[in-house]
C-alpha cells in the first residue's frame, strides 16, 4: 500500500464534502461518511483537514473516527472481509471460519493483503442470525459458512 497524500485533489474533494453539508461541526458524521466514501478511509491528514474546514478540534474528530466501527483509519482492501462474531454466529462457527480466511489469505485481522485485494475484520452482529455463521463481503451476505466453504467464496473474486 502506498502513504496517504493530502495533495491539492484530496483537498478538494474534503472540501466539497464539507461545503455540501455547510460547513458546520454539527454534521460531522456525515462529513466523515462522505469523505470515507469518497477516498476509502480516513487518515490522520484528512481527519486535520476535515477539522480545519468545519471549525473544531482535531482531537474531536478523531475521537468520532474512532469510536465509530464504520469509520477506519486504515485503507480497506478492494473487497472488504466481515465475519460476524456475534453470539449466533459464534456458537454456530463463526471463530473456525475466521481462521480459515485468515489462513487462507495470509492475513490477520484488521489487515490487508499486500495487493490490496481483501482486508479482513469482524463484526458484532450483520443482523442475520438465522443465516448464521455469516460473513459479508464488501455488500454481498455469505450465510451458513463452513471453513470449508472459505476458498469457494474467495474464488469468486480471483477474476475481479
Amino acid at each position: 500500500m502506498c502513504k496517504f497524500e493530502l495533495n491539492e485533489h484530496n483537498k478538494q474533494i474534503v472540501t466539497e464534502v464539507c461545503e455540501s453539508y455547510g460547513n458546520k461541526a454539527g454534521n460531522v458524521i456525515h462529513v466523515l461518511h462522505g469523505v470515507q466514501g469518497k477516498l476509502g478511509y480516513l487518515p490522520a491528514e484528512v481527519q486535520e483537514f476535515i477539522a480545519m474546514q468545519l471549525h473544531m478540534p482535531v482531537s474531536q474528530v478523531y475521537g468520532i473516527v474512532s469510536f465509530y466501527s464504520f469509520f477506519t483509519m486504515t485503507p480497506k482492501g478492494k473487497y472488504p472481509i466481515d465475519v460476524c462474531l456475534g453470539t449466533a454466529c459464534y456458537v454456530r462457527g463463526s471463530d473456525k471460519v475466521l481462521e480459515e480466511f485468515k489462513r487462507a489469505l495470509g492475513i490477520g485481522e484488521g489487515q490487508t493483503t499486500p495487493d490490496g485485494k481483501f482486508s479482513l475484520n469482524t463484526l458484532r452482529c450483520v443482523g442475520a442470525c438465522g443465516l448464521a455463521p455469516v460473513a459479508t463481503i464488501g455488500e454481498k451476505v455469505y450465510g451458513r459458512l463452513t471453513p470449508n466453504m472459505v476458498a469457494g467464496v474467495l474464488a469468486e473474486y480471483a477474476n475481479m
